[in-house]
């Protein structure tokens, strides 16, 4: 609370109070340096207090839509990596969850943790022979709560409502964004990912999505061993994504285990629904499986934050990947703003003029190629468009952030496995078969729509001879109810205005005549109090019926 007030009064500081006495230049030109100093402090805070602290940076880190980038980009490397727990309070909190001691519901029980994270820390375990034999598998991973960490969030969640209630009291902060929406947002996210029966069976959707697929895994549930603070998990360690040695030492190119975790990632996005949000390289493994056609296969864990994409916003994306494909600057803003991203007051036009020149020309380069762009043209760029950018009004929902969330982490990963990898090819084939798939569609909705016109064509020759008769009879009449009541606001409107230019003239002069007759001028300046009355009350009875 004390950094947030702190920093909420620096800012109301520089936006509002040196704009008013002539320095808002002066403001402006330091605001970058400003705000990644702001982010910096931050990021040490978070580490230091845990809890959700950390999770709300990382959190911020992708709301590309709300943050200047001198915030994300210094979050980016925001990690959840604390010190871990000790093991007699995690132990007294695995034992009163399961209702059974340790070396009961397993076999045995590693007491080192192989990770510490802010909400939860891992163990390794072997299941029992009985729970083995029901599983069909014995070595596990247990995920435990840190002792304590409802608590912890509970009082995380109050202090970030109210910072969020103080902000929203600020007019260009409450006209960017709706803090407190976002907050609920956040604290629902948060409360999925500390409900382990929630990650359990995210982790069986995943499989299951991918179950015809040998070369896409996830570790599965050891159900009786699973609470909503503890998840026993079949142990899946294998080579981590990020290890280039490793994978090399067992025959494996980084090159294709780019392309596989980028076409995992479209199936989950465009095929699916379901996601896996945060696919960074500590939740990948690459486990070696002779005698498939691969020799090896992805294997996610950590589900704690998965993705559901509605059936609308999945439509919308693929448009847009469509248009990605297609480089068309043009069908791409037509599909953000068909996804509700973009407000009505969006100039759309400068939108399009800028992602045009964008993928004129810088689209279909790898992250490689870019590296090789002089600097100067970027520059050139971010000048002309940067503001464009930066000011346009859009708030993007959750869903639609943990889509650019996973596949700006997935981009990474796999340009970090191979530079030259071009994410542009890999978009390509999937766009092209949804461009089929549409084809198939399209064929489908115009047999429909020619079935409705002949049955509309069946019925019209009945429903001209019932018209012709209403019209023969006198019996024909139109109902416009919104026409009506608009021409009703229009008329109140109209006599309004002929009030306030009565009361105008009225008091003018009277004003006017007032030296010479101040009886005269007296009366018309009292009569025009009426047409006053009558030009700011008028209507109110109106626009309650309305």
């Amino acid at each position: 609370m004390r950094f947030a007030t702190r920093y909420i009064v620096q800012e109301w500081w520089f936006a509002l109070v040196l704009p008013r006495i002539g320095l808002g230049d002066l403001a402006r030109r330091g605001r970058p340096a400003r705000f990644a100093r702001i982010a910096a402090r931050f990021h040490v805070l978070a580490v230091e207090l845990g809890g959700l602290m950390i999770k709300v940076g990382q959190f911020l880190s992708s709301r590309l839509d709300v943050l200047p980038p001198e915030i994300t980009s210094e979050l980016e490397s925001l990690q959840d990596e604390v010190p871990p727990v000790p093991f007699e309070p995690i132990r007294a909190l695995a034992e009163a969850e399961l209702g059974v001691p340790l070396d009961r519901a397993y076999a045995s029980f590693d007491r080192e943790p192989v990770a510490a994270a802010s909400l939860g820390q891992v163990h390794r375990a072997r299941l029992s022979p009985d729970d083995a034999a029901q599983a069909g598998f014995a070595d596990v991973v247990v995920k435990i709560q840190r002792p304590g960490i409802d608590e912890i969030i509970d009082v995380d969640l109050r202090a970030l409502r109210r910072i969020a209630r103080w902000l929203a009291r600020i007019g260009f902060i409450a006209q960017r964004v709706d803090l407190p929406a976002l907050v609920e947002e956040f604290a629902a996210t948060s409360r999925q990912e500390v409900d382990y029966l929630h990650e359990a069976a995210g982790a069986e959707r995943f499989a299951g999505a991918f179950a015809g697929d040998p070369h896409v895994e996830a570790p599965v549930p050891a159900w009786e061993r699973t609470t909503r603070r503890v998840l026993t998990l079949s142990d899946v360690t294998a080579i981590k994504i990020s290890d280039h040695a490793g994978l090399r030492a067992a025959g494996i190119d980084p090159h294709r285990v780019a392309e596989a975790l980028a076409a995992a990632m479209f199936d989950q996005l465009f095929r699916d629904g379901f996601f896996h949000a945060d696919p960074h390289p500590g939740n990948i493994f690459v486990t070696p499986r002779p005698g498939t056609a691969r020799g090896w296969a992805l294997t996610f864990v950590d589900f704690g934050m998965m993705g559901e994409i509605p059936d609308t916003l999945r439509s919308g994306l693929q448009k847009l990947l469509i248009a990605v494909a297609a480089r068309d600057g043009k069908g791409l803003v037509a599909a953000i703003s068909g996804m509700g991203v973009l407000l009505p007051s969006a100039d759309e036009a400068q939108l399009e003029k800028a992602m045009t020149e964008l993928f004129a020309r810088f689209g279909g380069m790898a992250i490689s190629d870019l590296q090789n762009v002089d600097p100067h043209e970027f520059e050139d760029f971010a000048r002309r468009f940067g503001e464009v950018l930066r000011t346009m009004p859009f708030q993007l929902p959750e869903n639609f952030l943990l889509v650019i969330r996973a596949a700006s982490v997935t981009s990474g990963v796999c340009s970090a496995l191979d530079p030259h990898f071009n994410m542009w090819k890999a978009v390509e084939p999937y766009a092209q078969q949804l461009i089929r798939d549409q084809g198939k569609t399209a064929v489908r909705d115009a047999a429909q729509h020619a079935l409705s016109f002949a049955r509309v064509a069946a019925a019209l020759p009945q429903r001209i001879d019932t018209l012709v008769t209403l019209l023969e009879s006198g019996r024909l009449r139109a109902e416009t109810p919104a026409i009506d009541r608009r021409m009703s606001r229009l008329e109140r409107a109209a006599r309004r205005v002929v009030s306030a230019v009565l009361f105008a003239g009225l008091l003018i002069g009277g004003i006017l005549l007032h030296p010479s007759d101040a009886v005269f001028g007296a009366v018309l300046m009292g009569v025009s109090v009426l047409p006053l009355l009558h030009t700011l009350l008028a209507g109110i009875g109106g626009r309650s019926r309305s």
